[in-house]
């Protein structure tokens, strides 16, 4: 589990940075495979905020699969809005953080 807690301030802050973001990766029904989950802890690594895109898949499958990438990916779901899904993880290396959440 990731340990951050985000004031409901630096949500509002994220999910406004992520309204100009492109999704980075796309879920379809293949699900969660080791190939993924890998791309998308690159992806946090490198940009700490993420847009992914669900494909083909139903409101609680999506429901299921952000809490479940959340934990798999030591990240947080910012917030998930009809077929996308927004994911934060803080870069632990302060000099390499893009993201201010003061």
């Amino acid at each position: 589990m990731y340990n951050i807690l985000l004031t409901g301030a630096q949500k509002k802050h994220l999910r406004g940075l992520g309204q100009h973001l492109e999704p980075v990766l796309k879920l379809g029904k293949g699900g969660l495979t080791p190939a993924f989950l890998s791309e998308l802890n690159l992806q946090l690594r490198a940009k700490e905020l993420i847009k992914l895109r669900f494909l083909g898949l139903d409101r609680t499958e999506r429901d299921t699969l952000c809490a479940k990438l959340a934990d798999d990916g030591r990240c947080l779901c910012i917030g998930a809005i009809g077929h996308t899904a927004l994911f934060y993880r803080q870069q632990s290396d302060l000099s390499k953080r893009q993201l201010n959440l003061s």
